[in-house]
C-alpha cells in the first residue's frame, strides 16, 4: 500500500478542499459514482465530507471539507490515542483499575452511568469508543490529562480541531456555566434539564469541533504507525477503534473499518459525525462526513437514517473505485 506522507496528504487535502463546493483533484479522477455520492451527501444541511484514497494514483473528493463543524465524540479517538501512547511509555498500564463513581460520572453514560467500583483501563476505553460512554471518557480523560490530549493534537499537525476540558465541563458550560466551572454529579443533569443561559454547541470556547481536512489527516497518519512506537499499540489501536457501532451501518459488509462518530441533540442543534478509515483489499480510504443542523429533534431519526444511506453510498462507490 503507498503510504501518503503527512505533508503530502495534507497538502492534497488543502488544495482540493479548501473552497466551498464540490471537488475532486488527482492523481487520477475518483470516477463518477464517487462524484454523485457526494453530490448527494452534500444536499443534507450543514454537510462536510471528504474522502481521500490512498492509491497509487490518490484522488481527494469531498465538499467544504475545511469547514469547522461540531463533530462531538469523535474527537475521543484522541484521548484513546493519549491513553496508548503513555501505555507505550510506561506510564500507565492497560491492566491498571481505575475508579468509576460520582467525581467523573456525567450524561450520556450507557455502561457506567449506574455502576461504583473500579475497572480495568481496556474496560474504560472500550466503553469510551464503543459505546460513547462519556463517563468513560472522562476518566481516561482525567487519567491522561487534557493538556496532553491537545499537545497530541498539535503533535498531529491539526490547527482546527479544539477538545473540551471534559465532557461533564461542557455540557455545564453549554448549559450556562462559566467554563472553569463544574456542577458535579448529579448537578450536570438538572443543570442541562433546566438551562439557565443555553449556549451554542459550537462555539470557541468549550467545544468539540473539528474540519473534514484534520480527521482525514489524523486517521491516515495514526493507523499507519504515525504516533505509536510499537505494533503492539498500534494494533490495540486499530483493535478498540473497529468496536465502534457506526461502521457497519455505512461500511460495506466484508471491508475493516476503523473510526469514531459522534453526535449531539442541543437546543434545536443537531450533529452527525464519522471520521475513520477502510481498508479495501490493500489500500486505505480515509473519510470524514459530518453535518451539523438546526431543527424539532422529531426529525432527527428521518434525518438519521438519510445520513446512514447517503454515508453508505460514497462508501460502497470509493470501495468499488479502489477494489
Amino acid at each position: 500500500m503507498v503510504q501518503l506522507h503527512r505533508r503530502t496528504l495534507a497538502a492534497l487535502a488543502v488544495s482540493t478542499l479548501a473552497n466551498p463546493g464540490i471537488v475532486s483533484a488527482q492523481a487520477r479522477d475518483p470516477g463518477p459514482a464517487v462524484k454523485a455520492a457526494i453530490a448527494r451527501f452534500a444536499e443534507l444541511p450543514g454537510a462536510s465530507c471528504a474522502v481521500v484514497a490512498d492509491t497509487k494514483e490518490p484522488w481527494t473528493a469531498g465538499y467544504n471539507g475545511s469547514e469547522r463543524r461540531f463533530v462531538g465524540s469523535a474527537l475521543k479517538t484522541f484521548i484513546l490515542a493519549r491513553y496508548l501512547r503513555d501505555v507505550e511509555e510506561d506510564k500507565r498500564t492497560l491492566a491498571e483499575q481505575l475508579a468509576v463513581n460520582d467525581r467523573h460520572r456525567t450524561l450520556n453514560s450507557p455502561v457506567f452511568l449506574e455502576l461504583t467500583g473500579t475497572t480495568t483501563a481496556t474496560s474504560v476505553l472500550e466503553a469510551m469508543i464503543t459505546h460513547s460512554d462519556n463517563s468513560a471518557t472522562d476518566i481516561a480523560m482525567a487519567a491522561v490529562g487534557v493538556d496532553r490530549v491537545r499537545a497530541l493534537i498539535r503533535e498531529a499537525g491539526l490547527r482546527h480541531t479544539e477538545i473540551a476540558d471534559s465532557m461533564r465541563k461542557m455540557f455545564c458550560y453549554l448549559a450556562g456555566l462559566a467554563a472553569t466551572l463544574d456542577s458535579g454529579w448529579p448537578g450536570v443533569k438538572e443543570l442541562v434539564d433546566h438551562p439557565p443561559n443555553p449556549r451554542p454547541a459550537l462555539n470557541d470556547v468549550m467545544t468539540m469541533a473539528s474540519t473534514a481536512e484534520d480527521m482525514i489527516v489524523w486517521y491516515s497518519q495514526a493507523l499507519a504507525s504515525g504516533y505509536f512506537k510499537t505494533p503492539a499499540m498500534l494494533a490495540e489501536f486499530r483493535r478498540i477503534q473497529a468496536m465502534a457501532t457506526a461502521l457497519p451501518q455505512v461500511v460495506p459488509t466484508g471491508i475493516v473499518a476503523y473510526g469514531k462518530g459522534g453526535s449531539i441533540d442541543w437546543q434545536g442543534f443537531h450533529c452527525l459525525s464519522l471520521p475513520g478509515q477502510m481498508i479495501v483489499g490493500k489500500t486505505a480510504v480515509n473519510f470524514c462526513f459530518t453535518i451539523n443542523w438546526t431543527g424539532p429533534d422529531k426529525d432527527v431519526p428521518d434525518m438519521m437514517k438519510t445520513y446512514v444511506d447517503r454515508v453508505a453510498r460514497v462508501l460502497e462507490a470509493s470501495a468499488k473505485d479502489v477494489g
